[in-house]
């Protein structure tokens, strides 16, 4: 006969393993083998983060912490495998390990087949790959990675296409969405005061980069890049509330930031020894700001490669009007595709775009190379938001990119 209390201690135990058969199924299932879309690409951007600190680590703390390489043969003598080929080693690890996540995922269309449950789960696996792909550049010769780093240089800028049409695509959608018959009438006045304070913004912006980037006459380029941000804040608002096309002040509004923020990156990046760089003598008597920067700058490059790789839907020549229940909710291959052009974007961030420039530490993205990418950048980021609003009137049925 059972004592009350046994009873009691029974139902505990039993409850206790009910508990812990939930949580082994519901945690350790989930992440090892289940299928979590969600979870699976924040997963992904925290494997790109690691690797970008590793990059980071190899460039500014390896020839300290690294002198094992010194018995690798593709190093000789520890020299190939830190610095700018330490990056480059890095980056190419990344890629591969991405693109084999592409090649692997490309095409999955519902939820529950092979390739879902393998882009959203056996992470035990994915991380034993991470890790040989981390290895195997290190074995590599010179020659390779020099080629690699060539060829970086036109994936990097493939990813500032992607990244360009994902927030383009991300401001005009939001700019339908204000005008949508919805939202119009009701928040009209809230739209009016957004779109002031984007116009706002994007003049302060420019007002401070004339005094920090072009405190004098002779800083001519400097004058040149600023100026001509304006000018382009001013075409593409002149075509967004032209009668034919009626876009609304919001966008225009909102992608003048957008060039402001990029002209600014650009001014950023100009060499330390650049006499109308104030900001950048400030930078290098401040140490805590550029460690700031820095760190920005590091989260900024993972932000924007997890945004791009999940707005599958803007480079879609042909949208579904309706996505089904089992339908995958963003692109596994697209998504692994960004974050393969990632890894080489990083790896020129790294390494200013020079294979032969030297970095400072805590520092990324500085050259006059860097200037011109960015700069070139803005400009085509201008072009497409203006072609986003004219095509439609040369093709009335045409394409325009949205986003999810």
């Amino acid at each position: 006969m059972e004592t009350e209390g046994g009873g009691e201690a029974r139902i505990t135990v039993r409850h206790t393993e009910r508990y812990a058969e939930f949580i082994e199924e519901s945690c350790c299932s989930k992440f090892f083998m289940g299928p979590n879309p969600s979870l699976a690409r924040f997963v992904y951007g925290l494997i790109f983060l690691a690797t970008n600190l590793l990059a980071w680590a190899v460039r500014d703390y390896g020839r300290s912490a690294l002198s094992d390489l010194k018995r690798l043969k593709g190093c000789k003598g520890a020299r190939d495998c830190l610095g700018t080929e330490g990056v480059l080693r890095i980056s190419f690890g990344c890629f591969i390990f991405f693109f084999t996540m592409f090649l692997t995922t490309v095409g999955s269309r519902k939820l529950n087949e092979p390739r879902d449950s393998w882009h959203c789960g056996w992470w035990p696996a994915k991380i034993i790959l991470w890790i040989a792909t981390m290895t195997l550049p290190f074995v590599v010769p010179s020659a390779f990675i020099q080629l690699y780093g060539e060829i970086a240089h036109f994936g990097a800028g493939i990813f500032l296409v992607i990244q360009l049409i994902s927030v383009v695509s991300f401001i005009t959608w939001l700019n339908d969405c204000c005008y949508s018959e919805r939202y119009a009438n009701r928040c009209r006045l809230q739209f009016l005061i957004l779109s002031v304070a984007a116009y706002f913004t994007s003049i302060l912006g420019i007002v401070l980069m004339y005094i920090w980037y072009a405190p004098k006459p002779s800083c001519k380029l400097n004058i040149f890049f600023i100026t001509w941000t304006l000018v382009l804040i001013q075409v593409t608002t002149f075509v967004s509330v032209h009668s034919k096309i009626k876009a609304g002040f919001l966008a225009p509004g909102l992608m003048g930031m957008y060039l402001v923020f990029m002209c600014w990156c650009a001014l950023r990046s100009e060499p330390r020894t650049e006499i109308c760089n104030k900001k950048a003598d400030a930078a290098t008597k401040s140490d805590w700001l550029t460690i700031i920067s820095f760190v920005i700058a590091l989260l900024a490059i993972v932000i924007a490669t997890f945004s791009a790789g999940v707005d599958s839907r803007s480079f879609q020549f042909k949208k579904k009007e309706t996505q089904s229940e089992d339908d995958v909710p963003y692109g596994y291959g697209f998504f692994h595709f960004v974050f393969a052009m990632g890894a080489m974007y990083f790896g020129m961030l790294f390494i200013g775009w020079n294979m032969h420039h030297t970095m400072k530490k805590w520092t990324m993205d500085v050259g006059w190379t860097s200037t011109w990418v960015r700069i070139v950048n803005e400009w085509l980021a201008a072009c497409f938001y203006i072609w986003m609003l004219v095509v439609p009137l040369i093709w009335k049925n045409g394409w325009r990119p949205e986003s999810t």
